[in-house]
């Protein structure tokens, strides 16, 4: 069975469908992965924190903006495992390289958050 694929929307139509598949993306990442959870609960801890710790406006946003990266790299990485599943639960290469690759991207960073609020606060 397949699913029908929406009619393309233009204007207004087409930016109010697309906030809809951001936030559908955002509950299904919020529901499904745990990580993304951490993550977003350390960004709710270090966001209000930079704002007292930053000594400047630019290391502000470079503080937040590490921070933000994580959150962005979680969801990619999310949804390069959704993908993957969707061919079969059975192990391959290519699967594992793929969700290897998307596992150590989220870890790149979070090393980049360390490095960013270590330059910015020494």
């Amino acid at each position: 069975m397949e699913e029908k694929v929406p009619d393309r929307k233009t204007g207004l139509q087409r930016i109010l469908r697309a906030c809809l598949y951001t936030r559908d993306g955002l509950v299904s990442t919020f529901k499904s992965e745990a990580a993304f959870r951490q993550e977003l609960g350390l960004a709710i801890v270090l966001i209000p924190v930079a704002f007292y710790l930053a000594p400047n406006r630019p290391s502000l946003a470079a503080m937040i903006g590490s921070i933000m990266l994580v959150l962005i790299v979680e969801i990619l990485n999310s949804a390069i495992e959704a993908v993957v599943n969707r061919f079969g639960p059975e192990w391959n290469l290519y699967s594992k390289a793929a969700k290897d690759g998307g596992s150590a991207a989220v870890f790149v960073a979070l090393v980049n958050v360390a490095i960013v609020w270590l330059i910015c606060l020494v």
